[in-house]
Parts: C-alpha cells; structure tokens; sequence
C-alpha cells in the first residue's frame, strides 16, 4: 500500500497480497491518499443518463444474467424506435445529456437496423452523447454479420456512436467467463474491442463484476489487462466494479459477495489501476450508504442517477437515488456534487466561483484521460 500512496506501481504479485490480507480499513485510507492526489479539486461528481436497454433477446448464455430471453419467448422485446426517442426526450427534460444504450445478440436484427437507429438519435437529440454497445454485443456485430472491427466501430460511429460503455468485462481471465459464460467474448476479444476504438480516437469505460467463480488472483489479472490496454491506449475514462448479484439466476447458489469486499475490491482497485483517473462508486448494487462510503475507499464518482435500470434490477436488486438524494450525499461526504459527462468534463455552473460551465478534465492538472 506504501508503494501506492508514494506513487510507484504496484506490481502483481503486491496486488495479490492486498486481495489476500488486505486490511479494510488500511486499503480505504491508502486509496483515499491516492484519490485525492488524482483529484485535489474539492468536487465530487455525478451524471445523470439513462439505461436504455433495446432488446432482451440474447444468442448467449450468462449464468449470472436474469434479463435475457430467447427468441420467441412470450416476453422477449424489440423497443421501436419512438419509445426509444421517448425516453430520451425524458431524460433531457431531467437534465440528462447521455443516454446508455446496450441490448443482447439479437441473432436476426440486421447490422442496419443499429446505423438507423444511432441515425435517429442523433437526428433527434444532436445534443446527447450515445453511450452504447458493450463490447460483446460490438464483438457479435463483428461475428454475426462477418465485418471487422474497425468496419463495425467506424460505421457505428458515423451514425452518431459517442463512446462504448464497459459492460461484459465481468472478469478478464478465459477460464472464468468460459465457465459462468456461453457465446460470448473472451479476454481477447473484449480488450481488442476496446483497443481498435481507443485507436479511432474513441473513449470507454472499464467494468468489473466479482464475487462468484473467480479467485482472488484472477481479480488482480482483470485489473492488470486494463491497466496495460490503458498504457497502450489511454482510452478508458473510468473504471467500475461491482459484485455479482446471483438472486434469480443460474448462479442463485453461489453466496453474494457484501459490502464489506466490495470496498476493498474498490480500494485496491484505486491503488493497482494508477494510469485510470476515474473510479466510480456502484450505488446501484451497493446502496446508497455504501455508495457514500465508497467516496472514500478510492472513488471520486457516483456514477448515474439512473432514470431507468433493467439488468441487475431482474436479479432482485433495486436501489433508487433521487437527484437531490445524491448530491446530498456527495455533500455528507465533505465535498462539492458537480455534474459531469461520459467524458468526465463538468457540465454545469461551478458552485465555488459562478463560472459558466467549462469543458475539459476534472482538474486543470489532468493530462491523461
């Protein structure tokens, strides 16, 4: 953890240490020496967005996922394009500039339906940047309709993709996905996603879901490959873990992971991942308390309001936050709740000086996104 806080690299067999003996209470205050050497400014942020899921259809199998369905099912769904606009009209009119959009592998939606459906969007709303399409849902484009992936990235892009979100990274170690997953991405294929976007100049964030088949090694290897994509790249703007929510799923036997690993997992993800300047709280799985708490276990970010949430609700989890109920807390915490995008710039009047809104990084210092 020394090594951390002075600002040398942990290596892996250190971090491994820190997933094996770690003290709870140790780690938070290391990684809290770490945020706030990344981030001095007194704000603590928060975004308001939208997750739109399009589809629940899905040619794979997660054992950990009680949302997808197959087709033909009696509830399976295809959102038409207007109650997609719909919700996004919604969302602006709270004060949102994102929307999250991610769906299943639809197996019989052709690749031209998703150009015009970002087409519409973009139409629309010229204004609201387009989260959307996890990289396994861009690594079955890729598959399914027998492009590359810089064909697939690039058409996304010209009709108005803005940034990709980390979903399915759960954890980048082969042995697990290929257990508790079927059809879907491995490690390589999830990190090459990433790597020829980040090489278009595209930015995305980095996810992690533990607390069900992995060991405490293989969480340091999920850490490890983002942290050497990021050197590559530079392309993640935040990274996100949150524990497997098993209830309702195939994996309803496996013992939930609770609070008290999720922050340290959290923590040491603040002192291994040096080169991602962003670490997000996980309110949604955690709660809102733990949410709070994680501000100072290493995060700097309480993620989304989040109008709407389908995936993990399906699994029995459901914590709500009200706008005000945020920045409440990020205020409880001791700092300023400033609203930011995808991007991590602020979007909104600095409370401390009256200042119109200022696009750019977090703090004045920041050079590496």
């Amino acid at each position: 953890m020394r090594a951390a806080t002075e600002g040398r690299r942990l290596t892996y067999d250190e971090g491994v240490t820190l997933m094996r003996s770690g003290g709870l209470h140790e780690l938070g205050r290391a990684a809290d020496v770490v945020c706030r050497r990344l981030h001095p400014e007194p704000f603590r942020t928060y975004n308001i967005d939208r997750n739109i899921n399009y589809s629940n259809v899905c040619a794979a199998t997660c054992d950990f996922c009680a949302f997808y369905r197959r087709v033909g099912d009696t509830d399976a769904y295809v959102l038409d394009t207007d109650v997609i606009l719909q919700k996004i009209q919604e969302t602006v009119d709270l004060g949102g500039d994102q929307i999250l959009m991610q769906g299943g592998f639809h197996p019989d939606l052709p690749f031209q339906w998703y150009i015009d459906l970002l087409r519409a969007i973009r139409d629309r709303f010229p204004q609201v940047n387009i989260h959307a399409f996890s990289p396994p849902e861009i690594h079955f484009f890729h598959k399914r309709y027998r492009m590359s992936l810089e064909d697939v990235l690039g058409q996304l892009k010209e009709a108005g993709l803005g940034s990709i979100p980390g979903g399915g990274g759960e954890i980048l170690v082969d042995r697990v996905r290929k257990e508790i997953t079927k059809g879907k991405a491995l490690t390589e294929d999830w990190l090459n996603v990433n790597r020829v976007w980040h090489k278009m100049g595209g930015k995305s964030t980095a996810t992690m879901m533990f607390g069900h088949v992995e060991t405490l090694e293989e969480r340091v290897e999920h850490m490890l490959r983002i942290r050497e994509l990021q050197d590559e790249t530079g392309g993640f703007t935040a990274f996100i873990s949150w524990t497997c929510q098993p209830e309702h799923t195939d994996m309803a036997h496996v013992p939930a992971a609770g609070a008290f690993e999720y922050l340290r997992v959290q923590a040491i993800s603040r002192l291994f991942i040096d080169n991602v300047r962003n670490i997000q709280s996980s309110w949604v799985t955690q709660g809102p308390e733990i949410g709070q708490i994680a501000l100072f276990f290493g995060a700097n970010d309480m993620g989304s309001l989040m109008i709407e949430e389908n995936v993990v609700s399906q699994a029995g989890t459901v914590h709500h936050l009200t706008l005000k109920q945020i920045q409440r807390a990020i205020q409880e915490a001791g700092y300023v709740p400033r609203q930011r995008n995808v991007f991590y710039e602020y979007i909104d009047e600095n409370p401390l000086t009256g200042s119109d809104v200022v696009s750019g990084s977090l703090t004045a210092s920041a050079a590496q996104d």
